[in-house]
């Protein structure tokens, strides 16, 4: 952990809100006049698109575990080298994983494949990590002992499937049954590298449908903001001295279930997260000052 060159991690898989974590430390940053270095997860995978392809073909031949979940389809190493070394000089090396052509066009590459690495930008505030395994332990990788700022974003398994399988089929154009057999291809990496993270994160914002989600599998829609609430969990509330009655007074609605555990109505999830993390970005960067 650096206090000269702070490290924050949004950990969570897609469709978790990840997004609405990334707009409101956005939000933050232009505020508070910070400048990031901006690292995605995805540019941490082993496989380029194809080469992910051929993988999973010998993996399904030899037995092989491999997903974008677990150590085989990522290379943790170089997330830990990154943190660590940013940590300790402000510096280190980033490449992009292009997701469409409208991303690859300006590098004349194709979709799915990775650009060279390249150095981050020099004289940046902070490093911000977004994506998968912002808080993974593998053997003698831990790359969660260099974050500064971990935040976990997840929905409750059944909605995270839901997603799952709606964007698959509407967006990629999977097969409903070809969607359940990724899920449960990947069950094992999700249990060992992606769910154990948020016993590490500092705090948790959890999506919960106020709708029944009992059957993922059949379900025709995904539930709304307004049909979830959101359980924010708070590791240690006076390492980062939250202020309680000053959310609760702010966000309408909202109330503590627990000690260190605020809920709120999902529609408010944006405003939630931008009146707890501003104090906390504010100060990181103040004690960055004094280093």
């Amino acid at each position: 952990m650096s206090t000269k060159h702070p490290v924050i991690a949004v950990t969570g898989s897609s469709g978790a809100g990840t997004t609405t974590v990334k707009n409101a430390f956005t939000h933050i940053f232009q505020r508070e006049k910070v400048l990031a270095a901006v690292v995605e997860g995805d540019s941490y995978h082993r496989y380029d698109r194809a080469g992910m392809r051929e993988a999973l073909k010998k993996a399904n031949e030899t037995g092989l575990q491999l997903s974008h979940f677990g150590p085989e389809g990522n290379v943790f190493e170089e997330i830990e080298k990154l943190f660590k070394t940013y940590g300790q000089t402000g510096g280190g090396n980033r490449r992009f994983y292009l997701h469409s052509e409208e991303e690859a066009e300006p590098y004349g590459q194709q979709p799915g494949e990775f650009t060279p690495w390249e150095e981050l930008p020099k004289g940046t505030d902070l490093l911000f990590y977004e994506g998968l395994h912002g808080g993974v332990k593998d053997g003698d990788c831990d790359v969660a002992q260099f974050v500064d700022l971990l935040i976990g974003v997840v929905p409750i398994v059944n909605l995270e499937w839901i997603q799952k399988i709606h964007r698959d089929n509407e967006q990629r154009g999977y097969e409903p049954d070809v969607i359940v057999d990724t899920i449960l291809r990947r069950m094992y990496d999700y249990i060992h590298y992606i769910t154990p993270q948020f016993s590490r994160t500092d705090i948790n914002f959890q999506r919960v449908p106020t709708v029944d989600t009992s059957n993922p599998f059949i379900s025709r829609d995904i539930p709304t903001a307004d049909e979830s609430m959101i359980v924010i969990r708070f590791t240690d509330p006076a390492k980062f001295n939250v202020n309680f009655p000053y959310l609760l007074a702010m966000i309408h609605d909202s109330y503590m279930s627990r000690r260190n555990t605020l809920v709120v109505p999902g529609g408010k999830m944006g405003l939630a997260m931008e009146l707890i993390l501003t104090p906390i970005i504010h100060n990181l960067i103040e004690k960055r000052k004094f280093a």
